[in-house]
């Protein structure tokens, strides 16, 4: 990979991922294709200069990316639409992200979160576990992968060796139930939310999957997997200490403002699928950019022109910054959809018919079987977004009579989710390793084992009686 050393690279490559946003925004409402063929180059203009700042497993996404592409124009007789439909995925998805990553410009400047963050912290222990944990969902839709810093950074000053009453092992205790909260809930995010990049792959990959038939599903897992979550906690949390002070709960209506904040965000987005008649991950592309602008006008409001001109400003000034940030996270997630996506098309129509026959042989086990699958492939070095993109692109190839769609689609994301908190390759998994100061491995198999066990048998459970 050739990669060009100059100063501003950074916001050169800030500049030309912002112009794949858009372009991808012109494609979603003209529909037409040469929107999609010009941010294609664009593109790999940005992995170019990218590339210094990418991390060693980014860069072998790229080169494994480069390398499947050779083998199509290989193997195939005609690869050009099957790279091009492959290009256009990685190229959606890195606008998806862009878009998400508008959202942490206001997100970080408000005391909104700022009021949240100190009302979750300050829960005392029997609450402590559910409030941090629907916290980081709720938070996890609006900054991402920003929520475990901030979370996690809170939790680092909060927990001090006095509030532990002097005992460093009551404090290193609480440090690890904080944490597994956070991370786990966070986990629940792209499970539930609308706004997220699993739904955003299902749903894309599926044109005949709608989030309304989704979404029930999802929910009863959430909850499924929350209360799991829950149980473990206490059953593995010290008993309380006689001695202790009763601690005063803080006020939860920061949570509640910062709720009804979230749910304005979905609702215009709901709203533009609806008036514009597109696709919940394509409405996502221009709502999520218009919430966080609206955003920042009503926190610019005091500056003149009512928000409107200082907000764009800002905008302009940090959006830079704010896309330089997230370049491992748009290779990793779009070169998992553009293999998924040719490893599909590189199959053999012999081969595919094989597939299909047993997928259709498994009937009804084969919702918790896909559980399984992604949550032990991601355990051996595979991308959930790589085997999920895979297996959507297979049904919506030759699609499986006799099996639920929402509950197949369900339970490909109960088990992108349960990877997040357990896979030591998982970007959420090495940000918790930082901050405890363990390796990846011993957060997700010794601190996270017995959660992931239990969860793996209940999904396989519950997905077999609905099925």
């Amino acid at each position: 990979m050739i990669t060009l050393r100059c100063p501003s690279a950074r916001r050169w490559a800030s500049h030309l991922l912002a112009a794949v946003a858009a372009l991808s925004v012109v494609a979603v409402v003209t529909d037409t294709p040469w929107a999609t063929w010009l941010a294609i180059p664009l593109l790999l203009g940005y992995l170019m200069l990218g590339w210094e700042r990418f991390t060693i497993t980014a860069r072998l996404l790229v080169m494994v990316s480069g390398g499947m592409s050779l083998l199509a124009i290989g193997r195939l007789a005609d690869p050009w639409p099957a790279l091009l439909e492959a290009a256009g995925s990685f190229v959606f998805l890195a606008a998806f992200m862009t878009a998400l990553a508008m959202l942490r410009l206001p997100a970080y400047r408000s005391r909104l979160i700022r009021r949240c963050g100190q009302a979750l912290l300050n829960q005392p222990p029997t609450w402590r576990y559910p409030m941090l944990s629907i916290g980081a969902t709720l938070f996890g839709i609006v900054l991402n992968f920003g929520v475990l810093n901030l979370f996690m950074s809170m939790i680092d000053k909060a927990n001090t060796l006095s509030a532990a009453y002097g005992q460093a092992w009551l404090r290193d205790v609480r440090r690890r139930r904080m944490l597994l909260a956070t991370l786990r809930g966070f986990t629940l995010a792209p499970l539930i939310s609308p706004l997220g990049i699993g739904v955003a792959v299902v749903l894309g990959n599926l044109p005949s999957l709608t989030w309304g038939q989704l979404f029930p599903y999802v929910l009863v897992s959430a909850t499924a997997l929350f209360l799991l979550g829950w149980a473990c906690d206490q059953a593995t949390g010290p008993r309380p200490m006689s001695q202790a002070a009763a601690v005063e709960r803080p006020s939860l209506m920061p949570l509640a403002a910062f709720s009804l904040l979230l749910l304005a965000l979905v609702l215009l987005v709901l709203t533009l699928a609806a008036w514009l008649s597109l696709r919940l991950p394509e409405a996502v592309l221009m709502g999520v950019p218009l919430g966080a602008w609206l955003w920042l006008v009503v926190q610019c409001r005091r500056l003149g022109q009512a928000g409107t001109g200082p907000a764009m400003t800002l905008m302009a000034r940090r959006l830079p910054d704010m896309l330089g940030g997230i370049g491992n996270e748009v290779v990793a997630l779009g070169s998992g959809a553009y293999l998924g996506y040719l490893s599909v098309a590189l199959l053999h129509p012999a081969q595919l018919e094989d597939v299909t026959t047993l997928l259709v042989m498994l009937g009804n086990w084969l919702p918790a079987l896909v559980v399984l699958l992604i949550v032990v492939l991601a355990h051996i070095g595979l991308n959930p977004i790589i085997s999920v993109t895979f297996l959507t692109g297979m049904v919506a190839e030759v699609g499986l009579d006799g099996v639920s769609l929402p509950l197949l689609a369900a339970a490909m994301l109960v088990g992108w989710s349960l990877t997040m908190s357990s896979s030591p390759i998982t970007a959420a998994m090495m940000i918790t390793s930082r901050f405890a100061g363990m390796r990846a491995w011993q957060i997700g198999w010794r601190w996270n084992g017995g959660f992931l066990a239990i969860s793996l048998a209940a999904a396989a459970v519950l997905f077999r009686l609905v099925s």
